[in-house]
Order: structure tokens, then C-alpha cells, then sequence
């Protein structure tokens, strides 16, 4: 491994984080072009949401097989072929001809090499600097990420708008030029295990345990009875794997993953942080922009605008936290970042009506994304700290699958949860509104139905009074109860930091 080059230049640290913004844009950057692309391709709204579905699904299920194969092809090797996959799939999705080409360049090519990537990502920065040099270089990759979920909805806004959704994946494309051309910055790292150490059982039954999983995640808002049971045969596959793991290790033979790595206190903790967080980044943003879109019916752009001061905070407390961790430790910062966080959410928790504006929004937007600034800046770096050299490929592994799993889980579930506040909200509004009705369910499952048709302010307002009333309560309702869900997550979150150890990272 040369690791002098990248030592003493941030050049490795750009190339990597680029990647990362890429992959993560992928997954936000197309919600608000959809119909544009059904238009273009001729076809419809679902194949479409399924492609964007298939492309979170795929790069799940192979980040573990991703994590061994590090170790025998060479992180920055594995990183390079990732990127001339994705280059390859971000070109044929940008000049598709129908949906059958986009879900192949997409959702196919892109999601494996943004598998091969990701794990690479962490492991080649935690190989590349020591001490409050990868305490940065971690925290600027980890808000990459929550940047690039952030700016998603307006970059893909601006390209749908102006231009075509095709520029948006030729944009992704230029990036990976870009790193393609730098390559050599990148420190070089040998192999330290041979084909023949591959895990092939291990890694068959953690792929169908993984896409079981995270299936059964993306199935919640549409067939929660079915999706439950696959997410139970996906957790069932997943213990197995562990089970299996543990014993080929017990037999002298090289496992996929290192089930022993888990005794490590903060990895576990670390990454339970990362998945929780990105749950609350994921389905927040989700959550928002979609009452912005349906409810106050701004376009992509302003929605975009709305979110910036998210975007901000994120990003001025993730580049403040790793030099605050001179005076403050890990452990405190993400415990101070956890309470900003509950605070922002608190905010917002009152600000969502028929008449609340853009301006209502951004002080909790700003606040909100300050405290996950913290968090995120800081999570994967005390995730790994007392990780040894030769075991960091896995748990870069594990680490980038909690954050994966985060994105895939944080949009199904705050739609189950926003379900959930839109039937318990209208409960509340017939009782107060329409007391005669209040057993009817055929009149609450009208107005449940209707609920769903109409859903912008100036159609709920060119109604009787009785229904301004029973829509703002549901409203209220529903998305209140969203962020009291994130609420109750950053206050999990809280208490997971006073678990963390910080002794050892005292002494960086």
C-alpha cells in the first residue's frame, strides 16, 4: 500500500466522496422526474417506482459480498471496477429507450457497481489518513451522503424542468470521468486473501437474506401483511448466515464476515447510530417533500429551496464536528448533535397545516439538519476506531450496510407511519367536525378515499368548511405523527451514545 500519496493531499478524500454523492443521488435525484420519464419512455408510474426500488434492493443485497471481495481483489482495484459499472450503467440509463433499458442500466448495472463501491469507500479512507485527518476525510464521505439525499429533489428538479432527466445520469457520468481520470491519486492496496478464501455459501445465503429484508422494507406501504413475512424470512436467512459464518470460522476457514467483530462495542453501537439517523434522514426528507409537493404544491424547485437550510446545517456542523473533537469527545458531540436534532424535530412537529408556507419550515429544517450534522460527521469514524488494520474492510462493510439499510427503510416506514396519522387523524377530525359519523366507517373510508385523490390546498379549499376542517386536522395529524416517530428515534439515538466507549479515542 503507497499510502504516502494520499497522506498529505485530500485528493483520494474527493474522489471517493464524489462516488458516494453519486450513488446516493441516484436513489433521490429521479423521485420528482417520474413522470417525465413515464412520458418519454411510455410507460407507467409503477414500472417506473419499481426500477428506483430494484436499484436500492440490489446494491443491499451485494454489499457484503462487496465488503470480502476487498480483501481479495484489492480495495482500490474493486472501487475502480465499480466505477466503470456505473459509468457504463449511468450511460445506457441516459440514453434509454424504454423502461426494459433504464431498469438494466439503472437499477441493475448501476445498483452492483454502487455495491462494489460503497463498502470501498469508507475502507480506502480509513486506509488512507490517520488520526484527525481520517476523523475528517470519514466525516466529509458520511455528509456526502446526506448532502447528496438532500440536493437530490433540486438537482433532479432543475434538470426536469430545464432540461431532461437523461442529463441527471450524464451528469453522474462526468463524475465518474472524472475519478476514472484521477485514478492514480488513489493509494494503492494488495489483496490480503485469495480466491480461494471466497465464502460462496456465505455469500448466497446473506444476498437472499439481505434482498428478503430489505423487500419485505420496500413491500411495508403496499402489503404489510405480506411484506412482514418476508421481512421474518429475511431476518431467519440472515440469522442463518450467522450461524454459518461462525462455524466456518470455528473450522479454520476464512468467513465472509467476521461475526467476531461485533463484540466490538461501537462498531455495534456505531452502526445502529448510522442505520437510525439515515432512517430519520431518509423518511423526514421524504415525509416533507411530500407534503410540500401534494399538500402546498410547490414544484421540485422550491421544494429543493424548502429543504436547503437542512442542507446547510448538515453541512456547516458536519465540517465543524471533527475539530471540536479536540475539546469534546466523539461521544459527547453525537449526544449534543442527538439533542439538536430532537429539538428540530420538535419544530417541525407544529408546522405542518393548510396555510403553513415555506418560510414556516426551514427554522426546523435548519435545526434538524444541524444535529444530524453531528451524528453523521461522526458515527463512522468512532464506528471503526478500535477496529484493527487488517479487519477494517468488514467492518467498512458493516458499517456501510447499517447506512444502506437506513436509506432503503427510512421512506417505507415513515409511509406506514404517515398512513397510520392519516387514519388515526381522521378519526380525531370526524369526531370533532362530523361527531354524527364518528361510527360510520363507510363515511370514514370515504373521506379516507378521498383524502388520497385531492390532497393540494386549493382543491381542500374550494370545499364546505367541514372539509378544510377535517383535512387540516388530518394533516396535523399525520405528518405531527411522523415527527414524533423521528422524535422517538434521535431519543434512541441519544441514549445509544452514552454506550459508546471513548477512551481510546481520547488518545488520537
Amino acid at each position: 500500500m503507497n499510502k504516502a500519496i494520499g497522506e498529505h493531499s485530500w485528493i483520494p478524500l474527493i474522489l471517493v466522496a464524489c462516488a458516494s454523492f453519486i450513488i446516493t443521488l441516484d436513489t433521490t435525484f429521479m423521485n420528482v422526474s417520474i413522470s417525465q420519464v413515464v412520458a418519454d419512455l411510455n410507460t407507467d408510474v409503477s414500472t417506473i417506482q419499481m426500477t428506483m426500488s430494484f436499484y436500492t434492493l440490489i446494491t443491499a443485497a451485494f454489499m457484503l459480498l462487496s465488503t470480502k471481495l476487498q480483501d481479495i481483489v484489492g480495495k482500490k482495484k474493486l472501487f475502480l471496477i465499480g466505477a466503470v459499472l456505473y459509468g457504463i450503467g449511468t450511460f445506457i440509463a441516459a440514453i434509454s429507450q424504454s423502461d426494459t433499458m433504464l431498469f438494466i442500466g439503472w437499477a441493475v448495472i448501476e445498483g452492483f457497481a454502487g455495491a462494489l463501491m460503497t463498502p470501498a469507500t469508507v475502507s480506502i479512507i480509513s486506509g488512507t489518513y490517520s488520526g484527525e485527518r481520517r476523523t475528517f476525510a470519514l466525516a466529509i464521505e458520511s455528509v456526502m451522503v446526506a448532502l447528496s439525499a438532500a440536493v437530490g429533489p433540486i438537482f433532479g428538479g432543475i434538470m426536469t424542468t430545464f432540461l431532461s432527466w437523461r442529463y441527471g445520469f450524464a451528469c453522474e457520468l462526468i463524475i465518474v470521468i472524472f475519478i476514472l481520470v484521477m485514478q492514480k491519486r488513489i493509494p494503492d492496496f494488495e489483496p490480503t486473501e485469495s480466491k480461494s478464501d471466497l465464502d460462496i455459501t456465505g455469500s448466497i445465503i446473506s444476498f437472499v437474506g439481505l434482498i428478503l429484508f430489505v423487500l419485505g422494507i420496500l413491500m411495508l406501504s403496499e402489503d404489510t401483511n405480506t411484506s412482514i413475512a418476508v421481512i421474518i424470512l429475511g431476518i431467519i436467512a440472515l440469522a442463518g448466515f450467522a450461524v454459518f459464518e461462525i462455524r466456518r470460522k470455528r473450522k479454520d476457514k476464512v468467513p465472509l464476515l467476521d461475526m467476531d467483530l461485533f463484540g466490538d462495542r461501537n462498531l455495534r453501537v456505531g452502526t445502529a447510530i448510522i442505520l437510525l439517523s439515515y432512517i430519520v434522514m431518509g423518511g423526514g426528507l421524504f415525509a416533507v417533500s411530500l407534503f410540500m409537493q401534494s399538500v402546498l404544491e410547490l414544484n421540485a424547485f422550491n421544494t429543493g429551496l424548502t429543504i436547503l437550510p437542512l442542507t446547510l446545517g448538515l453541512l456547516i456542523f458536519a465540517v465543524a464536528a471533527p475539530g471540536l473533537t479536540g475539546k469534546l469527545n466523539h461521544k459527547s458531540l453525537m449526544a449534543i448533535g442527538s439533542i439538536i436534532a430532537i429539538i428540530g424535530c420538535l419544530i417541525l412537529t407544529f408546522q405542518f397545516r393548510l396555510n403553513t408556507t415555506m418560510l414556516d419550515l426551514m427554522p426546523g429544517m435548519f435545526v434538524l439538519g444541524s444535529g444530524l450534522g453531528f451524528i453523521m460527521a461522526l458515527s463512522t469514524d468512532i464506528a471503526l476506531i478500535n477496529i484493527p488494520d487488517e479487519s477494517q474492510n468488514n467492518a467498512s462493510g458493516i458499517a456501510t450496510t447499517g447506512q444502506t439499510l437506513g436509506e432503503s427503510m427510512g421512506t417505507a416506514i415513515i409511509g406506514i407511519i404517515l398512513i397510520l396519522g392519516v387514519i388515526g387523524g381522521i378519526g380525531d377530525a370526524v369526531d370533532i367536525y362530523a361527531p354524527d359519523h364518528s361510527n360510520d366507517e363507510q363515511f370514514h373510508q370515504d373521506i379516507y378515499n378521498y383524502f388520497q385523490k385531492v390532497g393540494n390546498i386549493n382543491d381542500v379549499k374550494s370545499q364546505e368548511s367541514i372539509v378544510v376542517n377535517i383535512a387540516d386536522t388530518v394533516i396535523q395529524n399525520a405528518m405531527g405523527f411522523v415527527m414524533l416517530v423521528t422524535t422517538i428515534i434521535m431519543a434512541i439515538v441519544f441514549v445509544l451514545t452514552f454506550r459508546l466507549k471513548d477512551r481510546q479515542i481520547r488518545k488520537q
